[in-house]
């Protein structure tokens, strides 16, 4: 009876997945190009406590070929000690103090920014907001302007990694990021669909900033909730595949843990915070209609297949304990291991050119990458149980991250 449950729901979350990529193609959400020759735009950075970085990424913006008044690069900051103040103002940047710190999430840090060059009657056509730990390759706003310039609201960049070399829980962590880009938003830009937005790296069309005159997302993941607004508000986002940023991962498994449960954790609060308006642009008359479903469905064919999978392994294992042949039990994790294997040679090929791994980097990544996919199961089900999760910065080697 289990084997026969598992199998059932493990066909049902491969028919939800096909069903995925047939509507997507009714998708025809479409932007309108620009007609503004100077595009106006500033960079927002979230800076508490990250003088070990900051440096870095400004010198990279500084050295863009797509020239920038580094007047309109705003670094956001919570103390007058901090010495990310001082390393600012050396690169002629601006700083914006923030008064409500007890409010200890990246959504607010963005609020208090917007709220600021507000009250001071400075908008721009476009607002790029970077971490404090990522590094702009010199092309980067040459290439994403070009994005805006095409009329898109969002332009998304692609997300490389600083240290992918240094351990393959680093590599592994970079991997993720090739599911979501690489797999996931290079489809659904080619079907004109909403990409999904994950950390920074990013910018965000002047008129809706100047609409919301603030930043509204502040949800554990706000870079998510953007992503679930953007697609119930029919705005047209891109992904720009040669717009390439660097951003560092973490190299241990406490600082990978608590970072994806706080990333499962935003991912369910957004999504109870759209759900109903998800369901009421579910119409085949929206234009948008393959992102709408898309979204709605989210992760549940995954959540389907891996569930399904479990209940096979479940029946396996009751048939060891009733002393039948324990090579089914053997058979079927080495199955399921070498499938997550296979997945991560793919993605290896795919980003080896620009992630750059050297080969005992790859090797121990195509080991331990399948295992810490495998982990998000474990982390899904502690996250349930932790009801008030505080916000927690991510150590990394060279600083501290948002």
């Amino acid at each position: 009876m289990i084997l026969y449950l598992g199998l059932a729901i493990l066909l049902l979350g491969i028919v939800l997945n096909i069903s995925k990529r047939i509507i997507s193609k009714l998708n025809k959400n479409y932007p309108t190009k620009q007609k503004i020759k100077n595009v106006e735009f500033c960079i927002l950075i979230p800076a508490r406590y990250e003088s070990k970085v900051i440096s870095d990424i400004l010198e990279s913006i500084k050295n863009q070929t797509e020239k920038i008044n580094m007047k309109n690069v705003y670094v956001i900051i919570e103390d007058l000690t901090d010495p990310t103040l001082k390393i600012t103002k050396s690169f002629n940047a601006n700083i914006i103090m923030r008064k409500k710190v007890h409010l200890k999430r990246k959504g607010y840090a963005l609020m208090e920014a917007i709220e600021y060059l507000n009250e001071r009657k400075k908008f721009y056509d476009a607002y790029f907001i970077f971490d404090a730990d990522n590094i702009l390759d010199k092309n980067y706003l040459k290439n994403m302007l070009k994005t805006f310039k095409n009329g898109y609201d969002i332009g998304i960049g692609y997300r490389n990694t600083k240290n992918g070399n240094t351990n393959a829980i680093a590599s592994s962590s970079s991997l993720i990021f090739s599911i979501i880009n690489t797999l996931g938003n290079n489809r659904k830009t080619k079907n004109s669909m909403n990409s999904t937005i994950s950390g920074t790296g990013f910018y965000i069309s002047g008129k809706f900033i100047k609409e919301w005159k603030s930043y509204p997302f502040h949800s554990l993941t706000e870079d998510y909730e953007l992503s679930l607004y953007a697609i119930t508000h029919n705005m047209t986002t891109y992904y720009n595949k040669d717009a390439i940023y660097f951003d560092e991962q973490p190299e241990h498994y406490k600082a990978y843990k608590t970072q994806r449960i706080r990333w499962i954790k935003g991912y369910f609060e957004a999504r109870k915070l759209y759900k109903k308006e998800l369901i009421e642009n579910l119409k085949l008359s929206n234009p948008n209609i393959g992102s709408v479903y898309t979204e709605l469905l989210g992760v549940w064919d995954i959540i389907l297949i891996a569930f399904g999978i479990i209940l096979m392994i479940i029946h396996t294992f009751i048939n060891i304990i009733t002393k039948t042949i324990i090579s089914k039990f053997i058979l079927l994790i080495l199955t399921i291991y070498i499938i997550l294997i296979l997945l991560t040679i793919y993605l290896l090929i795919k980003e080896q050119k620009r992630f750059k791994l050297n080969k005992k980097i790859v090797l121990k990544t195509i080991f331990l990458h399948p295992i810490l996919l495998i982990t998000y199961i474990p982390l899904a089900i502690e996250s349930l149980f932790i009801k008030n999760l505080e916000w927690k910065t991510i150590e990394h080697n060279s600083g501290s991250g948002n």
